[in-house]
């Protein structure tokens, strides 16, 4: 493995006070923890039987050799890691995979094999922070994307771990806030050994910010396969709506909803058997939903009380998870969420690849470069109003052609911006090979 020792690393009492001021703060706040967490319990945050994760504490055993830890803050960046886990796998290393979210850690226990060992991050605490590596003395350690927690990778770094970043991203939003605490964040991006950037803008804000050595690699999150779906409820669905036009509304925030049931209010007088499916992003969110869809005079169904769509229902709504895959095989048009409002737009790839049809709204610099590429291939249709997105709506209602043709350009565009998981697997080659010699030693 490269020298991780030998590296030009900032030391402790260089820091800037911000982070050292940071470190105080969060040692200090320990005894909240309790309480924080009690808290979180009740919003359905945490999961009782694994709070302890939280203080760096688990009940897993540390299996034996090298240990890749990679890190993601939620579902969206756990699934991008996907095939570079299996690939990972493919060289026989065993895998820790981090995440800090009670949906994240449904996914994993539900999409990845049983030898990934799934924790919650620990709060970024020194303490907790320290329990956790004490623990599992992760050898390899890849941060995904952009979830950078101070304690945690200044205590990587002073472990000497090597650390890695990748499928950077580095939004329009976040990089002028960096820049005006440009000592903060050069800090702890040079911790890391190398960068792997998903888009060439992303590794100049990187390089701008203090990365040192970074790569474009490509957005892993157009590597990651379609997503799964139980054939038995896909039939049964596909028997309950069989014959009814259908829109599905994926990973939707509050403020779309509503433009989406007035939206299918307005569609439904071309369209009497419209059938909307509305995905929130969070699924808890399913009741209040529900509760917006029959004050607009429309009859909901709910999945998370085991109601399937029939002939009444006019809006579904899908408050499950994982069941993404189901949905996306019902419907050939698809609205992506989080882009009528300033979230940034989810990613489009998965619906992609299951033969959707791609609406969007204006807000999706989350996935910049692939939604340039797909506006501009006619992959993808973007609809800056209520008003544009039941004009887009209709259109493809009304013209299977026009989907289909929009398909295939949507589908050009996924193969000519994918192989991120190639570059990323050549980037990381160096460290791999030096976890295979340690494998190696150790079974002789």
């Amino acid at each position: 493995m490269p020298n991780s020792a030998a590296r030009n690393r900032i030391m402790p009492n260089s820091l800037p006070m911000t982070l050292r001021v940071y470190q105080h703060l969060a040692s200090g706040l320990v005894p909240l923890a309790p309480a924080l967490i009690k808290r979180r319990l009740k919003q359905g945050k945490e999961d009782p039987a694994r709070v302890g994760e939280r203080r760096g504490l688990s009940q897993d055993v540390r299996p034996h050799g090298p240990l890749v830890w990679i890190h993601g803050a939620s579902v969206g960046e756990v699934l991008a890691a996907a095939a570079l886990i299996e690939r990972l796998r493919e060289l026989n290393l065993r895998i820790l995979l981090t995440s800090g979210t009670v949906t994240s850690a449904a996914v994993v226990a539900k999409r990845f094999p049983p030898d990934v060992i799934h924790q919650y991050v620990p709060y970024d605490s020194p303490r907790y922070v320290a329990r956790f590596l004490d623990h599992w003395k992760p050898s390899l350690a890849l941060f995904i994307e952009s979830d950078l927690w101070p304690n945690l990778i200044l205590a990587g770094s002073a472990r000497r771990l090597p650390m890695v970043l990748i499928n950077g991203r580095m939004s329009p939003r976040s990089f002028p806030r960096w820049r005006r605490v440009q000592g903060t964040i050069s800090a702890l991006l040079s911790r890391f050994d190398i960068c792997l950037a998903q888009s060439r803008t992303d590794a100049e804000r990187f390089s701008a910010l203090g990365s040192r050595n970074v790569v474009t690699t490509g957005n892993l999150k157009l590597d990651v396969a379609a997503p799964p779906a139980d054939p038995v409820k896909l039939e049964r669905l596909m028997a309950m709506t069989r014959g009814r036009p259908i829109v599905v509304a994926a990973s939707t925030h509050p403020g779309e909803e509503e433009m989406l049931v007035a939206a299918h209010r307005s569609l439904a007088g071309f369209f009497p058997s419209l059938l909307t499916v509305i995905v929130p992003r969070h699924p808890d969110r399913g009741s209040s939903i529900a509760g917006l869809i029959t004050a607009s005079g429309l009859k909901p169904g709910l999945r998370s009380r085991d109601e399937l769509p029939t002939v009444a229902t006019d809006v579904y709504v899908a408050d499950t998870m994982g069941e993404l895959g189901l949905f996306y095989r019902l419907s050939p048009i698809v609205f992506m969420g989080g882009s009528l409002i300033p979230h940034g737009g989810q990613n489009p790839i998965e619906a992609i690849k299951l033969g959707a049809s791609i609406i969007h709204g204006p807000h999706v610099f989350n996935f910049t470069d692939v939604y340039e590429a797909l506006d501009g291939s006619g992959g993808a249709r973007q609809a800056e109003t209520q008003e544009a997105l039941v004009k887009q709506l209709g259109q493809l209602l009304a013209d299977p052609a026009v989907r289909e043709t929009m398909h295939r350009a949507g589908t050009g565009v996924v193969d000519r911006l994918g192989g991120a998981l190639d570059r990323t697997m050549t980037a990381l080659e160096p460290y791999l090979l030096q976890l295979r010699i340690e494998m190696g030693a150790a079974n002789a």
